[in-house]
């Protein structure tokens, strides 16, 4: 017996917003990516719960998905690298501190 669909809409919905409270409130700027990431993970949990239960036969959630998860992977990558960066030429990863992007 399958779950319901408003199961994965609660769940989805949580970490959604787990994900924009740490994105809003942190100031380390590796753990706003992560809550990026995790937001983004809910998104994904949410157009696979839709398409299993609107258009099973369909596999149109599923490819969305894989987009979503090559967009974060890049977006990832251009992240980290943007915080390596500052941390090499400014010792901190902070974001209050980084209040420009002039060198």
């Amino acid at each position: 017996m399958p779950l319901p669909l408003p199961y994965f809409l609660v769940l989805g919905a949580l970490m959604f917003a787990v994900g924009a409270w740490g994105a809003l409130s942190r100031s380390n700027a590796v753990r706003v990516l992560m809550s990026i990431e995790l937001m983004l993970n809910a998104v994904n949990i949410n157009l696979v719960a839709f398409n299993r239960y609107l258009t099973p036969s369909e596999l149109t959630g599923q490819i969305f998905s894989i987009f979503v998860i090559t967009i974060a992977a890049a977006e990832a990558a251009l992240g980290l690298a943007i915080v390596l960066m500052i941390a090499r030429r400014r010792g901190a990863i902070d974001i209050n501190k980084i209040n420009t992007l002039r060198g």
